[in-house]
């Protein structure tokens, strides 16, 4: 249960993006696009999860004067694997990532990770906390990317609405960009509410744990 609480955490209540607002600029910069949001997620869920489990089982040894300037170390030469790959096999997902693929070196969600629970947990659940927050990452900038690519460009996945669509470009603008962000925040903040909101007490009868045993229902709880 507890691993499943680490694991779920970053998928929606304690979202990265959307509830922590942390990543804001590469987020905003890679959704013109689902596929290239979902590149950017995938590539920075693999740098989350590699640097939690090296900085986790560095923790006792990476000295705390300098454990910032060793996070950077290890989260970098994560990002240049990823970098390597992808110009081989992906040029065309490296090349419209640009340089924000360079940038999750400094990515605050990584280093906030790493600060704030790798450095501090087992490899297992350091494992478990990046991957979960990987993939919430990944969800949101997919759900972003969608909706402006959808209302944007009038395509999906780079599949074409046809001519009958008229794109409304204003999505695909920066402007377009936060208005998305923003309403996707809100249907988030609404779900996890909800999650969240107690069940009305119920008064009477209905709402006593003596109800089977009381002798006098129709006149008022007895028992």
């Amino acid at each position: 249960m507890r691993n499943w609480k680490t694991f779920s955490k970053g998928i929606l209540e304690e979202n990265p993006v959307l509830v922590m607002l942390l990543g804001t600029c590469p987020t905003l910069a890679t959704t013109t696009l689902a596929m290239t949001g979902v590149g950017m997620g995938l590539a920075t869920t693999f740098v989350l999860v590699c640097s939690n489990i090296v900085i986790s089982l560095l923790k006792r040894v990476i000295p705390k004067e300098v454990r910032l300037p060793c996070f950077i170390v290890v989260i970098a030469g994560f990002v240049t694997f990823v970098s390597f790959i992808l110009q081989s096999y992906l040029p065309s997902l490296y090349d419209s990532l640009g340089i924000f693929l360079s940038l999750i070196v400094v990515n605050c969600i990584i280093l906030g990770r790493a600060e704030m629970f790798a450095s501090k947990n087992s490899v297992g659940a350091s494992a478990l906390d990046g991957l979960g927050m990987g993939i919430g990452f990944t969800l949101a900038l997919f759900v972003i990317g969608s909706i402006r690519e959808i209302l944007g460009m009038g395509s999906f996945l780079g599949f074409s609405f046809g001519d009958w669509y008229e794109p409304m470009l204003f999505f695909i603008t920066p402007a377009g960009g936060f208005f998305v962000f923003g309403v996707v925040i809100a249907v988030v903040n609404i779900i996890i509410r909800a999650m969240h909101r107690k069940p009305k007490e119920k008064f009477g009868c209905d709402g006593c744990p003596n109800q089977a045993n009381c002798t006098n229902q129709e006149g008022g709880c007895n028992a």
